[in-house]
């Protein structure tokens, strides 16, 4: 147990075996969030690197495969993890979600592989 909520990234593949597809992204950004509720559930804030990164690029007038992203993806989930105080690894290849868990270790930061390893908070701690 935890007497804080954590705010724990989810990393996943996004762009990874996606060609630039958009419904593709998008596919993984919706698998990604679907475990944004259990981290929830479990006490703690879900965050993931996308919701921030997505609309600096837009903001920008750039996309996710255009020059922009590698200078705005990978530096905002590196950014993001310096606030975070643990990352959940979804599986599948992932060089960006590779990185995060790399930079969480480095920060001694715990990486979970399953929703079911995150310390559970008491329905006390979360009101």
């Amino acid at each position: 147990m935890t007497d804080k909520p954590l705010l724990i990234l989810i990393a996943g593949p996004y762009r990874s075996g996606t060609d630039g597809d958009p419904q593709a992204m998008a596919a993984n950004l919706a698998r990604m969030e679907t475990a944004a509720w259990p981290v929830f559930a479990a006490g703690h804030i879900p965050v993931i690197g996308e919701w921030i990164a997505l609309p600096v690029l837009r903001s920008a007038g750039a996309g996710p495969t255009g020059s922009l992203a590698d200078q705005v993806l990978y530096p905002t989930a590196d950014r993001l993890i310096a606030h975070c105080d643990a990352v959940l690894r979804l599986p599948g290849e992932s060089t960006g979600a590779d990185q995060d868990v790399a930079t969480a270790r480095r920060r001694g930061l715990p990486v979970y592989h399953e929703v079911a390893e995150i310390p559970r908070r008491t329905p006390q701690e979360t009101a």
